[in-house]
């Protein structure tokens, strides 16, 4: 099971253990394979003395991923919607950085877990939906309409690099992943230096409305839009592999992440442009 996807490569390695241990190996293309039988003179753990097959891996499909992607975004939204009524407007900042400090913790903890965990991946969209209705609360409260805006921007370019994807007008090499993997790494090195500053009253000019601040964001949305690409490839080549189905969370944890990035950015440049008042 060679890629060259390191993501994959530790799925794919997980996959093969499970396999390993007795379980069915994948069709082509993902598709359910025969399960392996134990030596005849093994009999069944029961007593019978009846070879018996263990259970095979169900692999994960396409319709896995979009389940599960849309069960999250459910989860998401049903939080977000929960804690934009019920928290006070005096709590919405503790309730935005508490939310997020979770979140960024639950979200570095799935990335770089060696197996996908379901209840982490739900958690991570509650807590997740907190951070967002906070936000979305304070942008709307300054600006009328800004979340509405932001919504639809979010979605329609998120298919429109499904479109894009689909058409291979954009490759997921592994030159692009590595480039990609390198920027984001940086630019998100760059929030955090530029949070800590802030905190110490030093204004970096990256997110107050200036020039500098509208060109970060334009650069954050477009490599925010370019991490779907590596999502798509990811959940293919996945399909491709075998993958057991219980990772189709870990798929649709990637792109709910690059959606709250893409949504954040758009909020924020939007506010940009609509004066001070």
């Amino acid at each position: 099971m060679k890629t060259s996807n390191p993501v994959l490569a530790r799925l794919g390695q997980a996959a093969e253990r499970e396999r390993a241990a007795g379980y069915a190996q994948p069709g082509p293309y993902g598709q359910p394979g025969y399960p392996q039988q134990y030596p005849p003179q093994q009999p069944y753990p029961g007593g019978y003395g009846q070879p018996v097959a263990p259970p095979a891996v169900t692999p994960m499909t396409l319709d896995d991923v979009v389940v599960k992607t849309v069960l999250m975004l459910a989860l998401l939204g049903a939080s977000a919607a929960a804690a934009w009524v019920l928290v006070p407007d005096a709590l919405v900042g503790v309730a935005w950085i508490g939310a997020a400090v979770v979140g960024l913790v639950l979200g570095l903890v799935i990335s770089f877990s060696r197996m996908a965990n379901p209840a982490l991946v739900v958690a991570y969209s509650i807590i997740e939906g907190v951070f967002v209705g906070m936000v979305s609360k304070a942008f709307e409260t300054l600006y009328a309409g800004i979340v509405l805006q932001a919504v639809v921007a979010t979605f329609g370019v998120f298919f429109l690099m499904a479109i894009i994807y689909k058409a291979r007008i954009i490759r997921a090499t592994p030159k692009f992943a590595r480039i990609m993997v390198a920027v984001i790494a940086g630019l998100f090195g760059v929030m955090l230096v530029n949070l800590v500053l802030s905190l110490f009253g030093v204004n970096t000019h990256l997110r107050d409305g200036s020039p500098l601040a509208i060109g970060f964001s334009l650069v954050c949305i477009v490599v925010a839009s370019l991490s779907f690409v590596l999502n798509f490839a990811e959940i293919e080549e996945g399909v491709r592999m075998g993958l057991p189905q219980r990772y189709a969370w870990t798929a649709a944890f990637g792109i709910v992440v690059g959606l709250v990035w893409l949504y954040i950015e758009i909020l924020r440049l939007l506010s940009y442009f609509q004066g001070d008042d």
